[in-house]
């Protein structure tokens, strides 16, 4: 989740099965929006909707996309470090509230692969 006017890098480009110009504002939303367009289950999908009338401001859902049978799924991406801060809990509970209220029950976070500290 971002806000709305996030100023951070972001990287643009085209992607199957997205609507408009795809930005991506780290790997894991990235590389979950390459997976969602090679996957045959999703019909199209868009990165950063907005999510109005949150408490803590203007924030967006990282990917939202829509299935073949029409169901809609969404996904928050974001970096495991950030899973303990109280703030993001709060807008995570936030944006599972808020589609829930719209009839999705397909709500998920994304985030990165742990690696083993042995390797």
């Amino acid at each position: 989740m971002y806000r709305k006017m996030f100023k951070g890098r972001a990287v643009k480009r085209t992607v199957p099965k997205c609507k408009g110009v795809c930005k991506t504002y780290n790997d894991i939303q990235l590389k979950y929006a390459d997976s969602l367009a090679d996957n045959n289950d999703i019909v199209e999908f868009r990165c950063n909707v907005l999510i109005e009338g949150l408490t803590d401001g203007d924030y967006t859902s990282d990917i939202v996309a829509t299935k073949k049978d029409g169901e809609i799924l969404v996904r928050e991406c974001l970096y495991r470090k950030y899973l303990i801060k109280p703030k993001t809990c709060r807008l995570l509970e936030q944006s599972r509230q808020y589609w829930l209220r719209r009839g999705v029950t397909d709500w998920g976070v994304v985030i990165e692969k742990e690696v083993d500290a042995c390797e």
